[in-house]
């Protein structure tokens, strides 16, 4: 076959095949936009019918939203109503009570401005009478110049002397006072100064003080003791420090010294040696050591179990031991570590109740007496050498303070120094703590009483605050108040002259009139 027929062939085929795909390519462009517009209508009917529901649905909000706002409207404006109402009731209580106290107000002006009549009725009656009486003054003086031949000069002057004279003899009376209590207290002081003396330095004393006795089983012993050519009891005195006396007493042996420390550790060792059976110089040395180790260890003991009974911690050690050594120091009888902790917790309760510090105020009692642990030590008195130790070991200013000034030796720069002082008086001055005796106590409590008893016009009388205060009931039939007062001045005249008491003793004279009536 020709080419040009082939390529012609070929070109209409082309040219054919290019006019079909035109036409196949147009067709399914028309069916794609029939499509496409069906679908358009079906998305737009779809839409409409989409916004038909929601404009429904918003209706119905709408219309929900509007009823619950009308539903909450009138609840709130029946709230307001009930508020109104209730604001009015109160308001209507109100004006009622204004109104009673309106009533009131009127009715308490009436009765001011009657009283005020009543009182303007009583001054001019007063003036009145105070004018009278002034006119009868005038008269009575006039009258009293006569009869006295004294004109207004003359009489004063002489009443004027009668009163110098008067106050003179007060005067004399308070004087005599004071210096019986100063010389009262010199005596008490010289007497404290002179014991304590005996105590550390005296050759003899009472045997309450400054012995103690050791019971043997047998008078043999007593030999056994002694020693050939008394090697045993020189060895024992000189190990201990004490004087043994053996004397004629059956089943006792004495020993003798003023420093209890060394008596308690001489009889501890002695019943020791007794109880051993084995007594020569050796043995004698051994035990002694021995039992001084013990009583340091006793003695440490007791300085813990003081500091733990009045909650007081943080001592030094020195400070406990020398508090553990005041429970074998007596003051007046008084056991001095027993004297210690009184005063702490007398102190810290003193402390609590005025507001200060209970801990440190139990700390300064505790220490208070600390020096009398070691006044055979050094010179001085007590609360000096007390200070100093105090001082030495670091403890408080309020501390050291309270220990040099409970006895008023030095200007008082801390309150805990008064709190200490007085605790230190109710301590010593309790009945039976000192050298009082409950006997000699109850005698003198009774002597207050009687004497008080004596006196006209005297139904009863109480003794109270340790015989400091007394308490006189006084008959309101047989005496006035002027006749009370000159019985409360008679009693103090009469113990001031009858008795020998130190301090002050308040005297009370009580007179009461009472009626009583039985309903039936």
């Amino acid at each position: 076959m020709d080419p040009k027929y082939v390529v012609i062939v070929v070109l209409l085929a082309c040219v054919f095949a290019s006019g079909g795909t035109l036409l196949w390519i147009r067709l399914l462009d028309r069916l794609r936009r029939r499509d496409a517009e069906s679908e358009a209508r079906q998305i737009v009917r779809r839409a409409e019918e989409e916004t038909e529901r929601r404009r429904r649905e918003v209706e119905l909000e709408l219309k929900e939203f509007a009823l619950r706002q009308k539903e909450e409207g009138e609840k709130e404006l029946r709230t307001l109503r009930e508020e109104l109402h209730e604001r009015e009731r109160s308001l209507g209580k109100r004006q009622d009570v204004l109104e009673q106290e309106a009533e009131q107000l009127r009715k308490q002006e009436k009765i001011v401005e009657a009283t005020q009549r009543k009182l303007t009725e009583r001054i001019q009656d007063v003036n009145r009478r105070k004018e009278e009486l002034a006119k009868l003054l005038d008269l009575q003086r006039q009258t009293l110049h006569e009869l006295s031949g004294l004109n207004r000069e003359e009489a004063t002057k002489r009443l004027l002397e009668m009163l110098d004279t008067q106050l003179q003899q007060e005067a004399g009376a308070v004087i005599v006072k004071h210096e019986k209590r100063v010389a009262e207290t010199c005596e008490q002081k010289a007497r404290e100064v002179l014991l304590t003396s005996l105590q550390r330095y005296a050759a003899s004393h009472t045997a309450e003080t400054t012995t103690s006795s050791v019971d043997i089983p047998s008078d043999e012993m007593k030999g056994r003791i002694i020693g050939r050519e008394g090697r045993n009891i020189r060895a024992f005195e000189k190990a201990t420090g004490v004087d043994v006396i053996i004397d004629d007493t059956p089943g006792v042996v004495i020993v003798s010294a003023f420093d209890m420390i060394r008596r308690e550790v001489a009889r501890l060792a002695l019943n020791k040696l007794i109880a051993d059976g084995r007594i020569h110089p050796s043995r004698i040395e051994e035990i002694v050591a021995e039992t001084q180790k013990e009583l340091e260890r006793h003695i440490q003991k007791l300085g813990e179990a003081a500091c733990q009974e009045v909650d007081v911690h943080g001592l030094h050690e020195r400070i406990v031991n020398l508090l553990g050594r005041l429970h074998f120091r007596t003051s007046y009888s008084q056991n001095v570590l027993r004297h210690a902790i009184e005063v702490a917790f007398l102190a810290g309760m003193i402390a609590d109740e005025i507001g200060l510090n209970g801990t440190l105020a139990r700390r300064c009692g505790l220490l208070h007496d600390i020096g009398k642990a070691a006044d055979h030590e050094a010179e001085g008195g007590h609360p000096k050498i007390g200070a100093d130790l105090l001082k030495r070991y670091g403890e408080p200013r309020e501390v050291i303070h309270a220990a040099s000034g409970h006895h008023d030796d030095l200007r008082v720069e801390s309150p805990f120094t008064v709190v200490v002082a007085a605790a230190d008086a109710c301590s010593a001055s309790r009945p039976g703590a000192r050298r009082e005796t409950l006997e000699r106590y109850i005698k003198r409590m009774e002597e207050l009483e009687t004497i008080a008893g004596q006196f006209p016009g005297v139904e009863q009388a109480f003794a109270i605050q340790a015989g400091r205060e007394l308490r006189v009931m006084v008959s309101a039939k047989d005496t006035t108040d002027e006749s009370a007062a000159k019985v409360c001045r008679d009693i103090v005249r009469a113990f001031e002259e009858r008795l020998t008491y130190p301090g002050e003793i308040k005297v009370t004279v009580l007179r009461e009139t009472r009626y009583t009536e039985m309903a039936r």
